[in-house]
C-alpha cells in the first residue's frame, strides 16, 4: 500500500471516528436529550413522593402517553440511525410496559424500575447520536501502538 493509500485510509478513519452532527442528527440528538431528562424528571418526582412504597404513585398518563408519542416520533426520525433505533425501540417498548400498568397498577419500586429501563436506551441513543460511543469503541477496537502508526500515518 501506498503512502498516499495510507493516507487516505487514515483519513477516511478519522472521518468515521469525527462526525459532524448534521441537521438531522442534531435534532434526533436534542429529541433524545429532552426524552431523557423528562422521563428523569419524572423518576425524580415518584423519587420524592411522600407516599409510602407499597402505594401506587400515580403517575400522569397524559404526561407518559405525551412522551410515549415523542418516543414514536422520534424512532420515526431516526430511521437512517440503526443503533440508535435499536436503543429508541427498547425505551418504546419499557414505556408501553408502563403505561400498561400505570397508573396505579404498580408500586413505587417497579415504576422506578420501568423509568430506568426507559432512560438507559435513550441514553444510548444519545450516546450514539453525538458519536461519543463511536470514538470510546473505535478507541478500544484498536492498540496503542495501531492508533500511533494510524496517527503518524504508517
Amino acid at each position: 500500500m501506498t503512502a498516499t493509500e495510507h493516507q487516505n485510509e487514515n483519513q477516511s478513519h478519522l472521518d468515521d471516528l469525527w462526525c459532524p452532527m448534521n441537521t438531522e442528527r442534531s435534532q434526533l440528538y436534542y429529541t433524545c436529550v429532552f426524552l431523557h431528562v423528562s422521563f428523569q424528571a419524572i423518576q425524580n418526582s415518584v423519587a420524592t413522593s411522600p407516599r409510602r412504597d407499597d402505594t401506587p404513585c400515580w403517575l400522569d398518563a397524559q404526561t407518559l402517553r405525551m412522551l410515549l408519542s415523542e418516543l414514536q416520533r422520534c424512532r420515526q426520525e431516526a430511521a437512517p440511525f440503526n443503533e440508535v433505533c435499536q436503543a429508541l425501540d427498547t425505551a418504546i417498548y419499557h414505556c408501553g410496559l408502563l403505561m400498561a400498568q400505570c397508573p396505579a397498577a404498580l408500586n413505587r419500586q417497579l415504576c422506578q424500575h420501568h423509568l430506568e429501563a426507559i432512560m438507559a436506551p435513550l441514553k444510548e441513543a444519545t450516546s450514539q447520536l453525538s458519536g461519543t460511543a463511536n470514538r470510546a469503541s473505535a478507541r478500544r477496537a484498536s492498540s496503542p501502538s495501531q492508533r500511533l502508526r494510524g496517527w503518524l500515518g504508517w
